[in-house]
């Protein structure tokens, strides 16, 4: 089977090389090479970035970059912005506006970008700040020329080179380029070069031509995972003063856990000896860390702190204990420091959180995250907490932190784990439902649906709505049904078995369809798939199903003695290598009928030459899910 990125590239570069000099005529829309215009909202005229290693604690960087923009979609892309702080200082930073011909028509020096606090929504303080470039264009195309210098004190964020940045965009000419005359010792690898029109001039000097922008694809794995990268990291480093040593994952997490963990742990004696209060005689050490975990839930809540070594070091515990709040890594913190008075080991984690399924890499040790949870181990399986979460269930991960390689942060070192897998069988929505329907075609039913693992995950935050908005929530989950109406929702929520339990009463009229003396509806009421994936001419790149599910449905529906069944299906079974859909109808009596089907989806990695397959197994799924009976008076 060829690799996803193999197929990438296959594609991305079929087109013929150029050479490419940089020249007035790089700044003239019109003489964008055509193909680099198809499919693209901005094409990246020239780039080159130069790092520089002054020493360990101290590197340059260089940037130069010449964007060509068509349309209100591609002004992201030209990058004019810089972040920086008490270790990010710059030197330089000028952007020049050039129109459709290359005529310059605006110059923007450093102080007329804009200057903002790059506090986002729910952070208390975060000490970056960001100037952009704020330009409202009069007309499409025009083109941007970025320039910047920028001194960096804390060496730990190595910048590294992804020449394809995003989907539609296009590269003419990307030049990457490490001088080390302080000699440092650097860690680098190379991803999805294989393929490319990559040229490397020295060790560590790439240059990427020509690469055509690329179009998203349905259920197209992450970019990062198919697009080149040059990854680099220096062995010694310099974090905001602080000195660390990077050879592989088991020194780094040793760095980690004695320069950014020790001795934030104190929490108060009162604390202390209240969880210890808490779970008095309690023996099995996983129930004892259920309800410190409770504990902790009841007391604090998360807010963004992107503070102290580069936004990495946690608050104190006890600053936490009295505050009552705190960010992902000082709630982690403060949990495992919980559960240590409690004699229950943990392990603060280090991941990549997120719906999209993205791993530490476990090849290359290095700053990564953006997320930090708590590793509980139990004998041959590691529990993992979301510290962040006042509902959350204890071990909980699906949706978030599930199916992907974690870093743990141990006193002996740094480890690699991979974090819960959940199966079709592990996230399974069970709905059942009794059904009156009339003569009119309009019914009345009481539908229970039942949740579990990643399936909880997408139902529980309905349990936090208002009454007004879980009305709406369910009116647009069946909006299959004209003129529904809810006439009673229970909600039970069972965090120790990690269930989700929903029962609904509602009615709708007019649901069937008259004709004459007949009755035509869709037993398929209240789980019916409804979205085709989109068609392609011809696929480019490979898929990936990120999560397996199993739906279970069985629906009893009874209509009035003065009908009869005049036609309906018996079922149809479908089986592929992606999945397995299966319904069948039955009459159980003179005006009863039995509707059930079972449907599951395998995650997976799928070559592009299977995406066909892949339409056709959901478009006949879609089809089946609109199968009818008919009914006729006798």
């Amino acid at each position: 089977m060829p690799s996803i990125k193999s197929a990438f590239f296959a594609f991305l570069f079929s087109f013929s090389f150029f050479c490419f000099s940089q020249s007035e005529a790089d700044y003239n829309a019109l003489l964008v090479p055509v193909e680099l215009k198809t499919k693209a909202n901005a094409v990246v005229r020239y780039e080159k970035k130069t790092v520089e290693i002054v020493g360990y604690d101290e590197i340059v960087v260089k940037n130069k970059r010449i964007v060509t923009i068509f349309n209100k979609y591609g002004k992201r892309h030209a990058n004019a912005v810089q972040f920086y702080d008490d270790h990010r200082e710059i030197e330089h930073m000028e952007a020049r506006i050039y129109d459709a011909l290359g005529e310059e028509i605006k110059k923007v020096k450093e102080r007329d970008f804009t200057d903002a606090s790059a506090v986002s929504e729910i952070s208390i303080y975060e000490d970056d700040r960001v100037k952009y470039l704020n330009y409202m264009p009069l007309k499409y195309p025009y083109t941007v020329e970025y320039t910047s210098e920028v001194i960096y004190r804390s060496t730990a964020f190595f910048p590294d080179w992804r020449p394809v940045g995003d989907y539609y965009v296009s590269l003419q000419h990307a030049e990457y380029e490490i001088i080390n005359t302080a000699g440092v010792e650097l860690k680098t690898k190379k991803e999805n070069f294989e393929g490319t029109n990559i040229e490397a001039l020295s060790e560590h000097h790439f240059v990427a031509t020509n690469v055509p922008a690329i179009k998203y694809e349905a259920y197209t794995p992450g970019l990062s995972s198919i697009a080149p990268r040059y990854k680099v990291a220096m062995k010694k480093f310099n974090m905001v003063g602080v000195e660390g040593i990077n050879n592989n994952w088991q020194d780094f997490g040793k760095w980690m856990y004695d320069r950014l963990l020790t001795g934030t742990d104190a929490i108060p004696q009162t604390t202390i000896d209240e969880v210890k209060q808490l779970t008095a005689g309690v023996d099995d050490k996983i129930e004892r860390a259920k309800m410190v975990y409770k504990y902790m839930q009841d007391k604090t809540r998360y807010i963004s702190i992107q503070v102290g070594i580069g936004g990495w070091k946690p608050m104190m515990a006890n600053d936490v204990d009295k505050l009552g709040y705190a960010d992902c890594k000082g709630l982690t913190n403060y949990t495992k420091a919980l559960l240590e008075a409690v004699e229950v080991p943990s392990y603060y984690t280090v991941v990549y959180g997120g719906r999209s399924i993205t791993s530490i890499d476990a090849e290359f040790s290095a700053i990564e995250g953006n997320h930090v949870i708590l590793c509980v181990p139990d004998e041959n399986e590691n529990i993992f907490l979301e510290c962040t979460s006042q509902t959350s269930p204890f071990g909980f991960t699906a949706g978030f932190t599930d199916d992907r390689d974690v870093l743990l942060v141990k006193p002996e070192g740094g480890e690699i784990v991979h974090t819960k897998v959940y199966e079709a069988d592990d996230s399974v929505q069970q709905t059942t439902a009794n059904i009156n329907l009339d003569e009119t075609g309009s019914f009345e039913a009481n539908v229970n649906i039942t949740t579990t693992g990643y399936q909880y995950n997408l139902h529980e935050g309905v349990e936090n709505k208002t009454a007004r908005d879980q009305q709406l929530h369910y009116k647009d989950y069946w909006d299959n049904i004209n003129n529904i109406t809810i006439d009673n929702i229970t909600i039970e929520n069972d965090k120790e078995k990690i269930v989700f339990k929903e029962d609904v009463k509602l009615s709708s009229t007019n649901y069937a369809s008259k004709s004459g003396t007949r009755l035509i509806f869709q037993p398929n009421m209240f789980n019916k798939v409804t979205n085709i994936p989109p068609r392609y001419s011809e696929r480019k790149l490979e898929f990936k199903i990120d999560r397996s599910f199993k739906d279970v449905d069985e629906f009893i529906i009874k209509f009035p003695e003065a009908l009869k069944v005049e036609a309906m299906s018996e079922g149809k079974t479908i089986e592929t290598k992606f999945g397995t859909y299966k319904f069948k109808i039955e009459q159980l009596e003179d005006n009863t009928i039995k509707y059930t089907r079972t449907y599951i989806l395998n995650k997976g990695n799928y070559q592009k030459e299977d995406y066909k397959a892949f339409r056709d197994f959901k478009k006949k799924i879609v089809k089946n899910d609109k199968t009818k009976i008919v009914l006729v008076a006798i």
